[in-house]
């Protein structure tokens, strides 16, 4: 058996149109309440820089421990460093920030054309990919750490010079 209120005025209307939106926002709160327990779990960490490139052409780099997937957040535990990739003639140096970690918790290997950068320590954790410019020869790469900077240098692979076989035209 269900039981219908009767209304009596339109003022019983206007009760129950509040009530539902005293629901809707109880119910909201919850849910942002849960949210925040979750992203207390680990510090947020977002930033962004533009640069130009030479170019001309602006860049935009994120880095942090949040990141967009479609119109969420997606929030990990390891951040993502700021990096700076400098090239020279024969050397290609890239300097990352990773304040808070002691050197032997850095792990840095060279993969195919990529840096790979890891380290943790304690609640802090990094992790970056860089897709490196220009081939190098992984085994003269050398590494320094010093003041939650981490620098890392390694020779550019010489182009093969293009000497070829001449051809006689007959």
């Amino acid at each position: 058996m269900s039981y219908k209120k009767k209304r009596t005025s339109p003022f019983d209307l206007i009760d129950d149109f509040f009530k539902e939106i005293e629901d809707m926002f109880e119910e909201e709160f919850e849910r942002m309440e849960k949210l925040s327990k979750d992203f207390t779990k680990s510090p947020l960490v977002y930033g962004f820089r533009m640069t130009i490139g030479p170019d001309g052409v602006p860049h935009i780099e994120e880095f942090g421990n949040v990141k967009r997937v479609g119109m969420k957040p997606k929030i990990s535990e390891e951040r993502e460093p700021l990096v700076d990739i400098f090239e020279s003639d024969n050397l290609l140096t890239i300097v990352a920030e990773l304040p808070g970690v002691e050197k032997d918790k850095i792990d840095v290997k060279v993969v195919d054309s990529k840096l790979i950068i890891r380290a943790s320590n304690g609640d802090r954790k990094y992790y970056k990919e860089i897709e490196l410019p220009k081939p190098v020869k992984p085994e003269t790469a050398k590494a320094q750490y010093k003041n939650g900077v981490l620098e890392v240098k390694i020779e550019l692979k010489e182009r093969e010079k293009e000497e070829g076989h001449k051809i006689k035209i007959e």
